[in-house]
């Protein structure tokens, strides 16, 4: 049984402040390959590890990629997922969607960037014997720690793109990661190039996304 102690919390006053700076997240593909302090990186994967989690089992893993000969096959792996996607695999709707954005399957923030990371999810856990422990709601709580991650990112004043190339497999392989665990994401993260520029989006407003009963 677990042990109990009082909760430290802390009552605070409504104001805009962290929408103001969230709102100014946006996704990134011209990265800088300016240095990047491995101690923020490494902040944000701490934070990411306080996410809430199906039975406290923190089914996920992080690993940070900043070895140049590790980006280049990761970069040569995911562009011919990518080149699979966008020339056999993905129907025309989809396509158009994406038609506004002028994405490709050409990666080259893959390498550009500083550091990648790979959140894995883990299906199931292992007891020191090899033996499986079941893991519950492994997508939502992988998928809410991935959420504290970019917001950690992104208060440190780091740029991010959420990338799926799909499938993702290869980052098993090149990554040497165990058979239980799966991608789930990968996240170039470094300081935006000077000439780096954003598609103008509009968000739906509040109106629409909120219903008060």
């Amino acid at each position: 049984m677990p042990s109990f102690k009082p909760l430290h919390f802390e009552r605070r006053p409504p104001d805009g402040d962290f929408y103001d700076r969230m709102s100014t997240r946006r996704t990134v593909r011209d990265f800088s390959p300016e240095p990047v302090p491995y101690e923020l990186i490494e902040q944000a994967i701490r934070t990411a590890a306080t996410a809430p989690s199906g039975a406290n089992q923190q089914p996920w893993h992080f690993v940070v990629v900043a070895d140049p000969e590790l980006k280049r096959q990761i970069r040569e792996a995911a562009e011919a997922e990518e080149r699979e996607n966008y020339e056999h695999r993905f129907p025309p709707e989809w396509l158009e969607a994406l038609a506004p954005f002028g994405t490709d399957a050409n990666k080259p923030f893959l390498e550009t960037a500083p550091y990648l990371i790979v959140v894995f999810a883990l299906n199931h856990g292992l007891t020191p014997e090899g033996a499986k422990i079941k893991h519950y709601y492994v997508q939502e709580s992988v998928g809410i720690a991935t959420g504290f991650l970019l917001t950690a990112l992104h208060m440190a004043g780091l740029a991010t793109l959420t990338h799926t190339p799909s499938p993702m497999g290869f980052l098993t392989k090149i990554l040497n990661r165990p058979a239980n665990e799966r991608p789930f994401l990968l996240i170039p993260v470094g300081y935006p190039a000077p000439e780096a520029q954003v598609p103008e989006l509009t968000k739906k407003p509040l109106s629409e996304i909120l219903t008060r009963l």
